[in-house]
């Protein structure tokens, strides 16, 4: 009874001040502002560094005197294990002016060959012979009336078809697959007076002397070409220059691919050329120099190593190997040009002295 007598007194007490008062203010409102920390994503670009390579000149000091750098450099052919050649030669009717020229060019060139490690093949540029002609090759020791009887016996099929006639004789005939080294150096010299035909094997548009050029490349690790052939009206040296139909332009292209020699047909001296054949296809034991070099500056690298085993034949103008560089190898000579004693103007400076 009292506890419920307390609970209506409080109450009455409430209800009492809730309705007589009410507060009221007599200022203005006030704003007022309080700093909240916020977190805020917000995005910033950053620089990443990135890795780039800049090329910088480096002054490499070289001993002597101060010029232009050059450097000769050649690739070591794959004839260490010899060199297998084929004389490929028209035989049509307009060829027989030029029997005894062809047996020359053989000559010179046996001559020139080293006294081992060659054989000597010949046949017709008429795939009919080649794919079937059974005549072991000229070797050293042979003569010039060996030459002879070798040239008598390929027979007379007067067929102007050079590209398809090498294809006949190196794959389709058995009887040179006794003679013939997959691991020797090949040299191919084509002789006629027409221009290439071939339509068996290879075809006679561009895309057929591509083709050519393609499979040739691929028969041995060095391969060399020749060509002994006429050349256009304005280069021949016929007494009466020959249609242009008649210029072996296929058989030039070719020999140009393969960094080869040309020699016109109608020369009287076709030895220099068949020389020169000849010497590409040796292994080199010494490289003449396309400048005067100031000597002390010589350097030589064989596959990017430096080579040591060489000496220089100022008189000759000469490197010279004392031990031969390994075949397929990249040999570089470098050295500084001696305008002083150089008398190649290749640098453009016509009183062979050094410009500042």
């Amino acid at each position: 009874m009292k506890r419920a007598l307390a609970c209506l007194a409080v109450l009455m007490t409430i209800s009492c001040y809730e309705a007589d008062y009410a507060l009221y203010s007599l200022h203005e409102p006030e704003t007022i502002f309080i700093e909240v920390p916020v977190e805020v994503l917000v995005e910033v670009p950053v620089e990443v560094p990135v890795e780039v390579e800049v090329p910088v000149e480096v002054e490499v000091p070289v001993p002597g005197c101060g010029g232009d750098v050059w450097i000769d450099s050649f690739e070591q052919p794959y004839t260490v294990n010899g060199v297998d050649i084929i004389w490929l030669i028209d035989q049509s009717g307009s060829m027989n002016q030029h029997a005894q020229s062809v047996v020359n060019g053989i000559e010179a060139m046996m001559l020139a060959l080293p006294p081992s490690g060659w054989r000597l093949g010949i046949s017709t540029t008429a795939w009919q012979n080649s794919a079937s002609i059974q005549e072991f090759p000229l070797i050293p020791g042979d003569t010039v009336q060996d030459a002879w009887d070798a040239y008598n016996n390929i027979g007379n099929y007067g067929l102007e078809a050079g590209f398809d006639s090498l294809y006949s004789y190196m794959v389709d005939n058995t009887y040179n697959h006794t003679w013939l080294r997959p691991d020797a150096g090949l040299l191919v010299v084509f002789v006629s007076d027409e221009e290439e035909q071939s339509n068996h094997h290879f075809n006679n548009s561009a895309l057929g002397l591509q083709d050519f050029i393609n499979w040739y490349a691929g028969q041995r690790s060095s391969v060399f070409m020749a060509s002994i052939v006429n050349l256009p009206p304005a280069q021949s040296l016929c007494n009466h220059s020959p249609h242009w139909v008649m210029s072996g332009q296929r058989y030039v292209d070719a020999t140009n691919y393969f960094g080869g020699t040309v020699v016109d047909i109608c020369s009287t001296d076709w030895a220099p050329g068949v020389q020169a054949a000849a010497t590409q296809v040796q292994p080199f034991d010494s490289w003449e120099l396309s400048h005067t070099p100031i000597e002390d500056t010589l350097i030589v690298f064989v596959d990017f190593v430096e080579f040591t085993d060489w000496t220089y034949d100022a008189l000759s103008n000469t490197v010279e190997f004392i031990s031969t560089p390994p075949e397929g190898s990249l040999v570089e000579i470098g050295y500084v040009i001696d305008y002083a004693g150089d008398d190649d103007d290749s640098a453009g400076d016509d009183d062979d002295s050094a410009g500042s």
